[in-house]
């Protein structure tokens, strides 16, 4: 993987703290339309590629930037590699936060809905890459990365016609079949509303169980980890989402075109995990160049806040590269063949 930008110790043990080397993540807001959008930022001058990253449900974009363990942060860990990082806040979190609370019109504020639609949510994600990015290097090109509700956005700006454009997609803690443990808990969101609106879990979801799914087994995550992670009320849409997710996902899929990796730890409990589930959600991405699939060891459903998120981040990173690589191979053909196609134009005007 090619290396740029600052070099930083990428475990806490090594330094003093979290922002040994510039490397500490800027938040930053743009404005896209009269919606602010909001993301924290890694950036290098010169970089590989840029990594956008997208959050699951219920939480923030601080996600990706652990505060327990400064070496287990994408951002830094991307960062220390050559690459842009960009965690961004999805529709309806951070700064948008108050432009996704209905359904369509305007709230008990008066405030319009302005991410009601899929349309517009793709429309608004593209456009606050595009504003984020403003004035900087992308180096090979755009790779987008995404967990759990997460995932839902990603696909769908996938699968959009500018989707072609990004270099590829990982996608990970998502799937179609729930795991044994979670079917009941799973039941009660594809039932009803997906979240309350004020950050508390579903109506009838037992709290209990749900934390037990998402932080088992404890060994995985570091001390602190879980009391660290910024929650947030989840957007009114997503429940239209979680409800939607099992029709929508394979048409979705079929139409990205772009290389996929699908990634479940080896203790994932949302979803059912293991080989044969992942071969089943690879196989719906028909168009796709190349479809490779991972089962981390030693991790959980939340894959950037345990132990073993550096080992993720550096594989998704090492994908990544290996994107930036085809993209470039692919520019080299291209411009080889552009000789041959004008000696043929000239040979058949003869």
């Amino acid at each position: 993987m090619s290396a740029g930008g600052s070099r930083a110790p990428l475990w806490p043990e090594e330094s003093d703290g979290l922002d040994p080397d510039g490397l500490d993540p800027v938040a930053v807001t743009v404005d896209v339309g009269g919606v602010p959008m909001s993301a924290l930022v890694a950036a290098v001058a010169a970089p590989r590629a840029v990594i956008v990253a997208l959050h699951g449900g219920a939480v923030t974009s601080s996600y990706y930037d652990s505060r327990t363990l400064p070496g287990l942060s994408l951002l830094r860990t991307g960062a220390a590699l050559g690459f842009t990082v960009i965690a961004l806040d999805r529709p309806g979190y951070g700064a948008s936060a108050r432009y996704g609370r209905g359904l369509g019109g305007a709230d008990r504020g008066g405030q319009i809905d302005r991410m009601a639609t899929v349309a517009e949510r793709v429309d608004l994600g593209y456009a606050a890459i595009d504003a984020l990015l403003a004035g900087r290097e992308r180096g090979a090109g755009v790779f987008l990365m995404a967990h759990s509700m997460g995932c839902v956005l990603a696909i769908q700006l996938a699968a959009d016609p500018r989707g072609a454009g990004l270099l590829g997609l990982e996608i990970a803690g998502i799937g179609l079949r729930p795991h044994s443990v979670a079917r009941t808990f799973m039941a009660s969101l594809t039932a009803g509303p997906a979240a309350s609106g004020d950050g508390t879990a579903p109506s009838g979801v037992d709290r209990g169980n749900l934390h037990e799914i998402l932080w088992t087994p404890p060994h995985l995550y570091p001390d602190g980890a879980e009391a660290a992670l910024a929650l947030s009320a989840s957007p009114r849409y997503e429940g239209s989402d979680v409800r939607g997710l099992a029709d929508a996902f394979p048409g979705l899929a079929a139409r990205v075109r772009i290389p996929v990796r699908y990634s479940l730890g080896d203790h994932e409990q949302v979803w059912s995990n293991g080989p044969a589930a992942l071969a089943s959600i690879a196989a719906l991405f028909t168009g796709s160049p190349r479809v490779v699939t991972a089962e981390p060891a030693q991790a959980g459903h939340n894959l950037s806040l345990g132990r073993s998120a550096l080992a993720y981040h550096l594989s998704v990173l090492s994908f990544a590269d290996e994107c930036a690589l085809g993209r470039e191979f692919s520019r080299t053909a291209n411009l080889a063949q552009l000789p041959k196609l004008a000696n043929s134009a000239s040979s058949d005007g003869d």
